[in-house]
């Protein structure tokens, strides 16, 4: 058995480094800040969540053969209760991760540096913001103690860097007081604004895009298309294996070799589904398209979409307006409709900046990336202020 091996201690803490979320009790994990639906419910993250986590190791989905070795950290006080924590991976490639380092990665090794392997503190292909650095609610000190101890695990590995992104703001504060380079990006996000229904969210709109919206979703089902939205009890490994086909054909034509297996949907029915909203588009009597969200405690996230019949505007429907429906059902207060797409803003999805942070050992390296760094923010914020102008609300409601 991997024996924790113990990275430098802060005061009277102590970090570890493990090899899999079975070195973690459930119920300790839930202990932390978001990683469970307490009273209130708001900061749940389904992503950080011990169940999501383990399933991506237990279905084969996450491991050193895929090229995301789990080595989680662990901080602990000095009576070994957990503290802290970083669900945190040895990556030998670059995929999987939605903010692109391909670059820095081919210059440093153009210059006789190995990039691979490195340190990446995220949620595996999952481009949805979240904590990253994870300790009770309100412990400051611990998120810093685990910011300055990521360097230090990065260092006593002798990996070429550490990279957490999709961070909270408050671990990017933290991290970026421990030294980390900042790198900013963009999605886009729907905000519910106290809608009582859709009808009410177009009611927002310039009247030519709401026209617009109303073409477009009825031309979704007019060829005798209908939707379902299936969670819980409703999600049966039939249904998954529906979803799945439409993945694996989507996702082989799009990225050649889609992320997720078989199992990891099972586990997911079997441990999340209440967690779990699936959008499916019915045809003749068979599902032909859907996507998958998780429902957080005030946001909904999309993620993965596949069909086995090209419909026009049948993307959108699945994808970005039953997810609206689904929000102001539940009074959801986000949706985030995963990783780029400006077709997403003419649909009510505003820009919204999301931040990560990189600790690059090289200094030569390190300067290069901090100076493309500054830039890059500088062009993000720009096309930001452009797109955030040219939404598609009226203009005395923005």
């Amino acid at each position: 058995m991997h024996k924790p091996q113990d990275a430098p201690a802060t005061g009277a803490v102590t970090l570890k480094t493990v090899p899999g979320m079975s070195d973690f009790a459930h119920e300790e994990w839930r202990g932390l800040a978001g990683a469970s639906r307490n009273e209130s419910g708001v900061s749940y993250n389904p992503f950080i969540s011990y169940d999501f986590l383990s399933i991506l190791e237990e279905s084969g989905t996450v491991s050193a053969r895929a090229g995301w070795k789990p080595q989680h950290l662990r901080l602990e006080d000095a009576s070994g209760r957990l503290i802290g924590a970083v669900a945190c991976y040895l990556k030998s490639h670059s995929q999987g991760e939605y903010v692109f380092d391909h670059g820095w990665a081919d210059a440093f090794e153009r210059a006789g540096g190995r990039y691979y392997p490195k340190l990446q503190a995220s949620v595996p292909f999952t481009p949805a913001t979240g904590p990253r650095l994870l300790v009770t609610s309100g412990d400051e000190a611990s998120r810093l103690s685990l910011a300055a101890g990521l360097k230090a695990v990065t260092d006593q590995l002798g990996v070429s860097s550490a990279h957490v992104t999709f961070a909270s703001d408050a671990d990017i504060d933290a991290l970026e007081s421990a030294g980390f380079l900042i790198r900013t990006d963009q999605q886009f996000h729907w905000r519910n604004d106290g809608y009582g229904s859709y009808d009410d969210f177009l009611a927002t709109l310039a009247s030519r895009k709401r026209k617009a919206l109303r073409k477009e979703r009825a031309a979704a089902v007019e060829h005798g298309i209908t939707i379902d939205r299936l969670t819980g009890k409703a999600l049966t490994e039939a249904v998954w294996d529906d979803f799945f086909r439409f993945y694996m054909d989507t996702g082989s034509r799009k990225w050649g070799r889609p992320y997720l297996n078989r199992k990891f949907f099972s586990l997911i029915g079997e441990r999340m589904a209440d967690d779990v909203l699936l959008v499916m588009a019915k045809r003749s009597g068979r599902y032909v398209a859907g996507a998958i969200n998780f429902v957080g405690g005030d946001r909904l996230f999309g993620r993965n979409w596949g069909c086995i019949e090209d419909h026009p505007f049948l993307h959108f429907e699945v994808c970005y307006h039953q997810a609206i429906d689904f929000a102001i059902e539940r009074g959801l207060k986000v949706v985030e409709a995963g990783a780029q797409g400006e077709h997403k803003l003419a649909r009510g999805y505003m820009p919204v900046t999301t931040r990560s942070a990189h600790y690059i050992a090289h200094a030569g390296l390190r300067r290069a990336v901090a100076d493309y760094l500054e830039r890059e923010r500088q062009e993000v914020a720009e096309i930001g202020a452009y797109l955030e102008d040219h939404g598609p609300f009226r203009k005395s409601d923005a």
